[in-house]
Order: C-alpha cells, then structure tokens, then sequence
C-alpha cells in the first residue's frame, strides 16, 4: 500500500534503506529496532524513540552501530506547536493517509480484519 500511496521506497522494519538516514523516528514500542535503525544513520544522526514505553532495547555494537557522533534519545512528550508543524509538513508532502470506518457496533468485525491483515489502511473505530 506504501507504494501505492506513492512511497519511493518501502522496506521492512530492520530493512536498510537506499541511502543513508539524517534521522530515524522510532514510534513502535520495539526496543529491537534500534540497533537497525542506527546502522541506517550516516555520522551525527539522530534516533529518536517516540513513544511512553518500549522493550529493552539489545546490546549496541559500538563500532556497529553508535560511532562517528550518533545519538539515541527518547521524545516523549509532544506540545501543540509540535503538532501544528507536522499536520503542516504532511500538507505540504502531501500525506494521503487512508482509512477505513467502522461504527462501534461493528468494533469485532474491525479486530478480526486488523488480525487478518485486511484493513486497507488504519482502521477508524467511531464511537458517537
């Protein structure tokens, strides 16, 4: 679907991408994904862990992973303002997210596509 929407570029999670990262947003509570996501970083980059909890995140090779001035730090607060700017930004991108509604009578039929995989897109649960 990533493709469809017009990404460049879709990989899996751990997957390096093309070409080197100036930073890396990690929003899954996956401690297993710093490690990959630092190796995709070129020197000075930053990963920033965006969320209120994650799993133990696994040893880091030091040469691997961390050398050459890059930074891991946890962001987990946001402000209005930082909302604003990235509604902003993903108008100007243009981001076309896709949704799919499901009343709230209609709440197990929504999880049981989610564990199937056949939601085309983020499934929206309205409640009122």
């Amino acid at each position: 679907m990533a493709r469809e929407l017009g990404a460049v570029w879709v990989g899996g999670a751990a997957d390096p991408p093309p070409d080197k990262l100036h930073g890396a947003i990690i929003f899954a509570p996956a401690g297993e994904l710093v490690p990959p996501a630092l190796r995709a970083l070129e020197k000075g980059g930053t990963v920033a862990c965006a969320g209120i909890h994650m799993t133990p995140i696994p040893t880091i090779d030091y040469d691997r992973e961390l050398f050459h001035e890059k930074t891991v730090r946890s962001v987990t607060a946001n402000t209005k303002q930082d909302g604003l700017d990235l509604l902003r930004e993903a108008a100007a991108i243009p981001i076309r997210p896709r949704t799919q509604r499901f009343g709230l009578e209609e709440a197990n039929l929504a999880l049981r596509m989610l564990k199937a995989g056949t939601i085309n897109g983020a499934g929206v649960l309205a409640v009122g």
